[in-house]
């Protein structure tokens, strides 16, 4: 795998990049050797933020971890990633798609059936006309780190979401 390391905030030093690629190295069974990974660090305040992405046959397979150290955050990274990795085999098995990056090794090696995703509740709500803002405001009430409401400007049914560093998000349909 070849590896491209940038820093934001922080000096990238030999026992970082010996840490990134030791536990990121652990993927390397999974890929061919010319994948390529995408790492970005970056210190803000106490926040220790490593992100990942690596770029496969039209898809991209991404996290994002933060903690106070960033050792901490790279073991992090690295089993999250474990994961997806796992549940995008499942997906492209089901759908007989070629393997693209991955190791033909591991898209032979049969893996235990998929955690079937359940719907364990549904919820029936009234949707007002609002404007983002207000909708902000109704969210924070209740709470949540999403809402769900009817644009008051588009008359089109809009996401507001919470955001890391108490900003919001605003998710619009496009047609």
């Amino acid at each position: 795998m070849r590896y491209t390391i940038s820093g934001k905030n922080i000096d990238i030093t030999d026992g970082l990049r010996d840490a990134i690629t030791e536990k990121l190295g652990k993927l390397e069974r999974y890929f061919t050797p010319d994948t390529e990974v995408i790492v970005t660090l970056s210190v803000e305040k106490e926040r220790q933020k490593i992100e990942v992405t690596i770029p496969v046959k039209g898809n991209i397979i991404r996290s994002e971890q933060v903690s106070s150290d960033m050792y901490v955050s790279i073991d992090l990274v690295e089993e999250v990633i474990e994961r997806q990795l796992r549940k995008y085999k499942n997906k492209i098995i089901e759908k007989h798609k070629e393997g693209g990056n991955f190791q033909p090794e591991f898209m032979e090696k049969v893996e235990e059936e998929p955690e079937e995703i359940k719907i364990i509740r549904t919820k029936h709500f009234g949707i007002k006309p609002m404007y983002p803002e207000d909708a902000c405001v109704q969210m924070e009430l209740l709470g949540h780190n999403f809402f769900v409401f009817c644009n008051a400007e588009t008359d089109e049914v809009n996401v507001v979401y919470k955001r890391k560093g108490n900003t919001y998000g605003l998710i619009e349909p496009e047609f």
